[in-house]
């Protein structure tokens, strides 16, 4: 087995078997060492985050703001794994040392041109987009994937489907097949 690839990145087959590892830590430190009764819970990491945001600013307006008085503005879990997704892609990327700072992606620059502005209007709408689907399909991809497709979960199993589905669909069409 190939610890690497030719570009010297990640094997694929390693970094499946670290993320199974880490959903089976995940797991057991959610439900034995935190004492909570499920795994699953709805996201919303971004929504505390802004929460503890604000907070820091403006501590009266989450006081008073009626979403934020059940105590949801709070480090939990949830937001230790978007925390820990960005290091991880962090680490990743030093360690194979392909990190590098890019304003344009080169494969945005090669169908849309070299416009930081349009490739951030881009990924704001690509975001916004993202949310709606997330929220309709009640989790995001991720959730589904990794906590679902570990439970054996249908309706993640066909949310999994059509985010793929999609997601190809659609870089099809922006992309028109040149990538």
């Amino acid at each position: 087995m190939q610890w690497k690839t030719e570009d010297n990145g990640w094997s694929p087959y390693l970094a499946g078997a670290l993320v199974g590892l880490l959903a089976i830590i995940s797991v057991w430190a959610t439900t034995v060492l935190m004492g909570k009764t499920n795994y699953l819970g709805a996201s919303t990491t971004f929504v505390r985050a802004a929460g503890l945001l604000e907070r820091a600013v403006a501590p009266e307006r989450v006081a008073a703001n009626e979403y934020f008085t059940t105590s949801k503005v709070k480090v939990d879990w949830q937001f230790m794994l978007v925390s820990g997704i960005f290091l991880g892609a962090l680490i990743s990327s030093v360690t194979d040392r392909s990190f590098k700072w890019e304003s344009v992606p080169p494969v945005w620059a090669k169908r849309f041109g070299n416009s930081p502005i349009k490739r951030a209007v881009g990924a704001v709408l690509g975001g916004i987009v993202a949310m709606v689907g997330a929220r309709m399909a009640d989790g995001c991809p991720s959730g589904h994937g990794l906590s679902g497709m570990m439970q054996f979960s249908v309706s993640s199993l066909a949310a999994l489907c059509l985010f793929f589905g999609v997601g190809i669909a659609v870089a099809a069409m922006v992309y028109r097949g040149r990538v």
